[in-house]
């Protein structure tokens, strides 16, 4: 005998579950996500004047590398509480969410 099928967004018991991407955990983290990656844009140009021959560049390790350490110092300031953006919007999705 086998298990009758259920539809993914039912969990093994039957209930319903809330479907990927609509829980609030997920939205969450997909507004952070957003932050990261906004602060992360912003943070580029400030490494843009870096050269190999200036006291701070690395030459071409920094060039090959430096793209993702914007984008890590991007999540780890949105983990910490981001400027805000990832509040504004959630807020913007949960009202598309209602509306």
């Amino acid at each position: 005998m086998t298990a009758p099928l259920l539809p993914p967004s039912a969990a093994p018991d039957g209930t319903p579950r809330a479907p990927a991407g609509k829980t609030p955990e997920a939205q969450r983290a997909a507004a952070q996500a957003f932050e990261a990656q906004a602060l992360g844009a912003l943070l580029q140009p400030m490494f843009e004047g870096l050269g190999a021959g200036n006291a701070f560049g690395g030459g071409a390790g920094e060039a090959q590398w430096q793209s993702m350490l914007v984008t890590e110092y991007g999540k780890v300031i949105a983990r910490a509480g981001g400027i805000g953006l990832a509040d504004a919007v959630l807020r913007e999705m949960l009202k598309m969410q209602e509306g």
